[in-house]
């Protein structure tokens, strides 16, 4: 049985800074990493500052 997970990049919306960089099931999961390495328990933790300001979640197309 092989698990395929897709590759999403995190930016912040304004900066267009990368916050994150890894792998996830989807968008909404790849939010949810971004926000516990950044020490929130997920997403819907972090201060509505910084979820107003937004984040891109873009999944990147990698070809091997």
């Amino acid at each position: 049985m092989s698990i395929v997970m897709s590759i999403f990049q995190i930016r912040q919306r304004t900066s267009a800074a990368v916050l994150r960089t890894g792998s996830a099931d989807d968008e909404a999961t790849a939010l949810d990493a971004m926000a516990r390495e950044a020490g929130y328990a997920d997403y819907a933790a972090l201060p509505d500052g910084l979820r107003q300001a937004g984040f891109e979640a873009a999944k990147l197309d990698l070809i091997s």
